[in-house]
């Protein structure tokens, strides 16, 4: 005959196998769909659409930064609020100092539950 084990013990073992079971992968990182690069005068404007399942205040893309070849921050914009209706969005950020002959930059993004993804896509200067 078959004992059944006692439903405290069993719920206690089922939280203990939520908790070391593997953690599923991280949230799809806000995804950049196109960059436009301009120089203006002696800085630069880029302006980055990027596309996130952005569900509310709790969870959206909050940031894109302009990184160097070696990762070195050239410029960050702050998303201030979800853009839950408004997908892919375009947001712009101008002034951003680039030494002179760089021929290519990245932009990383961030997520606000996440952070900052570990991708980055790199954009030539023309």
């Amino acid at each position: 005959m078959k004992r059944l084990m006692p439903l405290s013990l069993a719920l206690c073992a089922l939280a203990l196998c939520g908790l070391t079971a593997p953690r599923p992968a991280r949230a799809d990182p806000p995804m950049v769909e196109s960059v436009h690069a301009q120089r203006s005068g002696e800085t630069w404007r880029f302006d980055v659409t990027l596309a996130h399942p952005d569900s509310g205040w709790d969870h959206y893309a909050d940031g894109w930064r302009v990184l160097d070849m070696a990762g070195n921050e050239l410029g960050l914009r702050v998303l201030a609020h979800p853009h839950v209706a408004e997908q892919p969005f375009t947001r712009s950020l101008g002034g951003v100092a680039i030494p002179e002959g760089t021929p290519q930059v990245q932009i990383q993004t961030r997520c606000l539950v996440d952070g900052w993804s570990d991708h980055t896509t790199v954009v030539p200067l023309p």
